[in-house]
């Protein structure tokens, strides 16, 4: 009897899109996952929005002015773009794909606008709507972070019970009541995409599979 093992499975990276009304922590959560867990980048989006007091350009977004990100759209340079509140918002293509071919699963935390584009062009992408706990808790975040006026924070507060209508067409919801507890729930759900026949490369089982057994 043949003692050898199950073939190593090999896997594309898979691509996770994490959308949510602003101020509900979803890139708090992704760079979470960056730290957890192995083989996860955290894409970083391009945008011609001024930075906020903490940002970090490269870190938390690719800061550019409306001419470059206009430039690289003719180029084909985005995967998905989108124009929110008078400024646009690209994530780049390349390293995209580049990290998906080595395996490497890729987060995105982008507005219903951007996931509904690469949901027509990544069927395989697995999207993750994040909700507030309540209005109010959502709005006391905007205030306590302190880069918008109160009539932005309004403005903010609108679009974002138009946003939450979307989360119809989005395969997993997390309540972000708890960090940790969200953070936890994320995790089980990349850890159980990983795990998904379709996302691994059985070529090598099927193989296996389709010798004949050898004789003792």
């Amino acid at each position: 009897m043949s003692n050898r093992g199950i073939p190593c499975l090999r896997r594309r990276g898979a691509l996770f899109v994490v959308s949510a009304p602003s101020g509900t922590g979803k890139t708090s959560l992704c760079q979470e996952m960056v730290s957890r867990l192995p083989c996860v980048r955290h894409s970083v989006s391009y945008t011609t929005r001024p930075a906020r007091a903490a940002e970090v350009n490269g870190r938390d977004y690719h800061f550019v002015e409306h001419a470059a990100f206009k430039s690289m759209i003719q180029q084909g340079a985005f995967l998905e773009w989108a124009e929110v509140y008078g400024q646009f918002y690209g994530t780049p293509v390349a390293p995209l794909r580049q990290w998906r071919d080595e395996g490497i699963d890729v987060m995105l935390d982008i507005d219903t606008q951007g996931a509904a584009q690469i949901r027509a062009h990544e069927p395989d992408a697995v999207l993750i709507y994040l909700l507030p706990p309540s209005w109010d808790v959502l709005r006391e975040r905007l205030e306590q972070r302190g880069s918008d006026p109160p009539r932005e924070i309004a403005k903010r507060l609108a679009k974002a019970k138009e946003e939450v209508k979307h989360y119809r067409y989005y395969k997993y919801v997390i309540i972000n009541d708890d960090f940790k507890s969200s953070a936890g729930q994320l995790e089980a759900i990349i850890v159980a995409e990983r795990c998904r026949t379709a996302m691994l490369d059985l070529s090598g089982l099927e193989m296996m599979l389709s010798q004949k057994e050898e004789s003792c």
